[in-house]
């Protein structure tokens, strides 16, 4: 028996030892606090930004030189509200400088619509989805998953050889009202706070949402109607910039959270297509839905507007602002054309169903034939659109939820237009053509990308690049120019100008402006906006086009065909299809300027020539020089020169 007590006793022991050392190792897990964040962390009062390189690995194929070795890496960037306001659609900038290519980005969005996988060197920005505001610590009772938003970055890397570490140069908050000190740099780790500038006035909102912002275009979605499972949205694109524009226009973006477009009107997709769907989880999810009927179950689908002869279909038309076959003007040219509007039923996957369960899609992006590239940011939410009561009652009515997208036109670069500008003058005989690549090169061989463009005869102008090759050549032998071997590439752009000075006498100039459209496509309602230093004050009028002076818009003057000439025919072929070259469209007009407004104006020394020239709103390149007054105006022979010295010489020797 006293064996039993005393086995009881040390099970007693045992389990009561055993009991407090699980106690013992609760209590610690429970009351341990978390890790100290660091000091310039916590003596922030504003946003604390932070980058954190974590790790890389060599990529295929491994190559000796460093420069060109690949590095996968992956890599953090924090956004921690630490002030008393709450942020909101928060961006961050991250200085990216070793020809980064991201393919993933958890936790945000590239700002500027860009596809992974993303070539970000130049740096890029991050704005925040799904969470794209953040709280305030005294909002949350320091809720960290409320008030900070952690980007997991997985990209390639080059050229920076271990033990160096690949950093950014910078990083930086891109919020309004705030500013960033240079970040302070460490080994693997990079960091700021920014603050509040208290300069920043600070508009007075009637709500918690952000107040719509400008750019040269915008979208507005808006749900009009809630159910659930699917709600109804209207899209509105308005054309904010004086020089911007669209012609057939193609609209992509990415839904995020399994959404399909049910049905459309005043647009369509370019692919009707269910499969996704009925591969998918919405073929689970809605087992009774006719998708035959789906219009498109695409990922990142691709919208278009309607044609014009679809505007009073009362199935897909019949809707205000639709059906213009892509066509968006600027204001300037005709208001009521500046905007396109279509709607779309958006069905929706759990855990959405809720009525209120509201998300738009993401990374928009919309380009147009021969138009400016437009850059888009991220949506954000907005004030509720009103719109006028259906019932034509003196009422309003309001969106259930709007979100605003806006995009900006980016400059492009030396290759990356759509259209040139040649240049020649009547003091000059030879034609400066377009830049070699003014708008691409399509990597060629038998070509030159790097050499100048030869000069040309002016008939030139009026032929194909590739019908060009023997006149440029024979010219440059009859003017003893060089010729570069292999030859220079053609310009390839789609529509080129030439700007040509007729005249120059004292009282004012001449220019002669030609529009050929190499393309086959013909522009409707086309416009030209050019822009000069000094010159434009003096403009005087355009002969066949319709020109108007605007002093307020960096003295532009703004060019567009007559009423019965808004047309530039596309390319035809010639008249003899087996010999002749194809024919581009042509429109021309003599434009006069008057030097009173000008005084001294030097029209030969470049003055007389665009500094910017936009087509259709896309930015051209210009040619590198201007035209001169070269020999071809006083050319004299070797024995007229001995004449003019031995004479010269007579004159200084009164002797003889």
């Amino acid at each position: 028996m006293s064996e039993a007590r005393r086995a009881l006793s040390l099970f007693n022991i045992l389990f009561v030892c055993f009991a407090i050392q699980n106690n013992v190792n609760a209590q610690d897990y429970d009351d341990d606090p978390p890790a100290a964040p660091p000091p310039a962390e916590e003596n922030c009062n504003g946003i604390f930004i932070s980058y954190n390189f974590i790790s890389r690995v060599k990529e295929f194929p491994h190559v000796k030189n460093a420069s060109a070795q690949s590095w996968a890496f992956n890599s953090t960037a924090t956004v921690l509200n630490t002030g008393t306001h709450e942020l909101q659609a928060w961006k961050i900038f991250i200085g990216f400088q070793h020809q980064e290519i991201l393919v993933s980005a958890g936790g945000a969005v590239l700002v500027g619509s860009q596809d992974f996988p993303a070539s970000v060197g130049n740096g890029t920005s991050f704005s925040g989805y799904p969470q794209t505001d953040l709280k305030t610590s005294i909002q949350t009772a320091g809720d960290l998953a409320q008030i900070q938003a952690i980007v997991q970055i997985a990209g390639t890397q080059f050229g920076v050889k271990p033990p160096g570490i690949p950093m950014p140069k910078t990083i930086r908050l891109e919020n309004d009202g705030y500013k960033c000190p240079a970040p302070v740099h460490k080994k693997t780790s990079m960091y700021a706070c920014c603050i509040r500038d208290p300069k920043y006035k600070v508009k007075q909102l009637k709500t918690k949402l952000l107040p719509r912002q400008k750019g040269d275009l915008s979208f507005s979605y808006d749900v009009i109607q809630a159910y659930e499972g699917n709600y109804l949205a209207q899209v509105t694109i308005e054309n904010d910039s004086p020089l911007g524009r669209l012609d057939h226009w193609n609209l992509t973006w990415e839904w995020m959270r399994g959404e399909f477009i049910y049905t459309m009107r005043g647009a369509y997709t370019h692919q009707i297509d269910y499969a996704d769907c009925i591969y998918g989880i919405a073929a689970q999810h809605y087992t009774s839905l006719d998708f035959s009927q789906v219009m498109n179950c695409q990922k990142k689908p691709i919208i278009t507007d309607l044609p014009r002869e679809r505007a009073n279909d009362t199935k897909v038309g019949k809707l205000p602002y639709c059906c213009r076959n892509g066509s968006i003007l600027p204001a300037i040219m005709d208001p009521s054309q500046a905007k396109s509007v279509f709607q779309l039923q958006v069905y929706k996957l759990p855990p959405d169903m809720n009525m209120t369960a509201l998300h738009p899609p993401e990374k928009w992006k919309i380009v147009g034939t021969l138009n400016p590239d437009y850059r888009c940011g991220a949506p954000i939410r907005v004030d509720p659109t009103e719109f006028p009561d259906p019932s034509g009652l003196q009422a309003t009515t309001s969106a259930i939820a709007s979100w605003q997208v806006v995009c900006n036109i980016s400059r492009p670069t030396r290759t990356t237009s759509h259209c040139c500008v040649s240049f020649s003058a009547y003091y000059n005989e030879s034609v400066i053509p377009c830049n070699t690549c003014a708008c691409g090169c399509k990597g060629s061989d038998s070509c030159n990308q790097k050499a100048p463009a030869m000069f040309l005869p002016p008939e030139a102008l009026l032929v194909p690049f590739q019908n060009r090759t023997a006149k440029a050549v024979a010219w440059a032998k009859m003017k003893h120019f060089h010729v570069p071997s292999p030859l220079p590439c053609s310009d390839n752009c789609g529509v080129t100008v030439n700007w040509h000075v007729y005249t120059d006498h004292k009282k004012g100039w001449t220019v002669r402006v030609t529009l050929f459209n190499w393309e086959e496509i013909n522009f409707e309602n086309w416009f030209t906006a050019i822009q000069m230093k000094k010159a434009a004050r003096g403009f005087q009028k355009a002969y066949s086009f319709n020109g108007t002076f605007f002093p307020d818009l960096n003295h532009t003057i703004f060019l567009q065909g007559l009423p019965g000439l808004a047309f530039l025919m596309g390319e035809t072929n010639g008249t003899d299809p087996r010999i002749d070259p194809r024919v581009p469209g042509k429109q021309q007009s003599v434009i006069s300027f008057a030097k009173k407004l000008t005084p001294g104006i030097q029209v030969a020394k470049g003055d007389g020539f665009p500094s910017r020239l936009f087509f259709n709103g896309e930015e051209c390149s210009l040619p590198t020089y201007f035209p001169t007054a070269n020999g071809n105006l006083c050319r004299v022979s070797l024995a007229q020169v001995i004449l003019i010295v031995a004479g010269i010489l007579v004159l200084m020797n009164p002797h003889h």
